[in-house]
């Protein structure tokens, strides 16, 4: 659905809390179909995206697994690679 929102569970560190609001925001900026709501629906859109940043932090912090960590600039290395492969040196 979200290409955008990147996995935060299982990193070292952690995800911070500004990741996860990033994440909240791109899947409400998904669900309502606004990059900025109006004046009319900007309390609501705050709203949605504060709430699903919070059952966001409850659900990281609720997961439990055995696998080691993953590094972030592992990750971040690995998905250049994906990119320069499905869409070539030019982006």
């Amino acid at each position: 659905m979200c290409r955008n929102i990147k996995t935060l569970f299982n990193f070292e560190p952690p995800a911070t809390e500004l990741e996860i609001r990033d994440a909240s925001l791109q899947f409400v900026r998904k669900l309502s179909g606004f990059t900025v709501p109006s004046k009319a629906n900007e309390a609501a859109f705050d709203q949605a995206v504060l709430d699903v940043a919070a059952a966001a932090r409850t659900l990281i912090d609720a997961l439990v697994t055995t696998a080691e960590p993953r590094d972030r600039e592992v990750e971040a290395a690995r998905a250049k690679v994906r990119s320069l492969s499905r869409f070539g040196p030019g982006t």
